[in-house]
């Protein structure tokens, strides 16, 4: 069974524990090209699944970040303030926020990673 899960939007949450690490997926970070900003929230703010809780910004295109799913932000990758870039580089590793999950029954909710694939290959077509 996978630890990590998607929405449709191109946002994924990397599960270990109750926390979870999320980012954009490489996907994502292709379509948008060189990220050139990452608008993140505070350390100690709440985040709603389905809500946004940020932006990304690359010299293509500015994207609003989803969470997918609720909880207490208990760090920023604060990597990404000085050096954004990383994201194309590996999105998954160069998380944007961890997150302490409220409700870890919301992963039900998300794609699984042969799921999100799928949705990828028909937003192509």
């Amino acid at each position: 069974m996978s630890n990590i899960y998607y929405l449709p939007t191109h946002e994924y949450a990397r599960v270990e524990g109750n926390v979870a690490y999320i980012g954009i997926s490489a996907y994502a970070a292709a379509q948008l090209g060189n990220v050139v900003y990452v608008d993140m929230p505070e350390t100690g703010d709440d985040v709603e699944a389905g809500e946004d809780f940020g932006a990304i910004e690359s010299v293509k295109a500015a994207s609003d970040l989803f969470a997918p799913v609720s909880g207490a932000v208990v760090e920023i990758n604060e990597e990404l303030i000085d050096n954004p870039r990383l994201v194309n580089e590996d999105p998954e590793a160069h998380w944007i926020i961890k997150v302490e999950m409220s409700d870890p029954s919301q992963l039900d909710t998300l794609l699984s990673p042969e799921a999100y694939a799928a949705h990828c290959e028909a937003e192509k077509h």
